[in-house]
């Protein structure tokens, strides 16, 4: 007696080969794809929900490229801006140090990070929060390290901001190219040198990295232009101070006795000449003030210390010619010949 008859479907074989189960792997990149658009999509964002965007570059290291960065994000949070400032630095991040904010635990909610806060209710994200031993050196090839800038462009949870102030390493490399590419509508690059001559070998670098990219040069900050002494002797007198080489400089008290006299340690001039150069314009020059580095060991950058203090005073000025170039648009941005 012959048993039942099973009848078989082929259908059923081709349905099962058409859709087979995906593997973990699979699995994975597709969730690696979906982040992947997200971010993008938050990128996209960005031009929206933040007004300036400024990259703060230099050609070598040395010049206070970092101390500068955070002293424009300072300036204009102290004019009542949302501001934030992106460290980009990732092997040698140091300015939470400078605020004063090394040890916060960033909040992450909703697949972005929450920036930490710092003086005048700036914003501030960076590499040096993440680390558990900050004396650990940070040694990451080129696709590492562009991963890790497009999550800190595209999965922080900035907000709605006036001005977003980017510090990058030294040099012309992976960094910036990488920002310039994945972050939409830059306004445009502070260029930060020193007063010596070769301080043009230096700008020239990053300014024809801005033609590479075609992103607008919005100016030459010097910094460390010269150190002013101040003293106190009979009304309406000369003085003489006696310079670097040995050569003597002439002052004269005022009526109320006071004298100042400025000494040109590294030379002077070298940023304003790189700007004349390339003519793009110069945003000023910062003086080479002792309490700048001070602030950055003890947390307290100078225009938090001393916000009346001539530093935060030059810091204003060239915040104010900063502004003026951007406000100017895209069309009239200063071109590079």
């Amino acid at each position: 007696m012959s048993g039942p008859i099973s009848h078989h479907n082929p259908n059923e074989d081709e349905e099962k080969a058409e859709a087979p189960e995906a593997s973990a792997d699979q699995k994975a990149q597709m969730e690696q794809a979906y982040a992947q658009m997200r971010r993008k999509l938050r990128m996209t964002r960005l031009a929206e929900d933040i007004g300036n965007k400024i990259m703060v570059l230099s050609g070598k290291g040395g010049v206070g490229k970092s101390t500068v960065a955070t002293g424009l994000a300072l300036s204009l949070a102290r004019q009542g801006k949302k501001v934030g400032i992106l460290d980009i630095d990732i092997t040698g991040p140091n300015i939470p140090k400078m605020l004063g904010i090394e040890g916060t635990e960033l909040h992450v909610e909703d697949n972005q990070i929450h920036p930490a806060e710092g003086p005048n209710g700036l914003k501030v994200m960076s590499m040096a929060f993440l680390l558990e031993d900050p004396d650990k050196p940070v040694i990451w090839r080129g696709p590492i390290k562009l991963g890790a800038i497009q999550q800190f462009i595209g999965d922080v949870a900035w907000g709605k901001l006036d001005t977003l102030i980017i510090d990058f390493p030294p040099g012309t490399s992976d960094e910036p190219l990488t920002v310039a590419q994945y972050l939409p509508n830059i306004d445009g690059m502070v260029i930060v040198t020193t007063p010596q001559d070769v301080a043009l070998l230096d700008s020239r670098k990053s300014i024809n990295f801005s033609k590479t990219v075609k992103i607008p040069v919005l100016g030459v900050v010097e910094n460390m232009s010269g150190y002013t002494l101040r003293g106190k002797a009979d009304p309406n007198t000369e003085i003489t101070v006696i310079g670097p080489q040995g050569l003597p400089l002439q002052a004269t008290a005022d009526g109320d006795g006071d004298w100042r006299v400025t000494l040109n340690l590294f030379k002077q001039g070298g940023g304003e000449a790189a700007a004349e150069e390339f003519e793009v314009p110069f945003l000023g020059a910062l003086p080479f003030d002792p309490g700048v580095v001070r602030g950055g060991d003890d947390g307290v950058h100078r225009i938090v210390a001393e916000p009346e203090g001539e530093t935060a005073q030059a810091f204003d000025t060239i915040v104010t010619n900063l502004m003026a170039e951007i406000s100017k648009g895209e069309d009239s941005a200063p071109e590079i010949i």
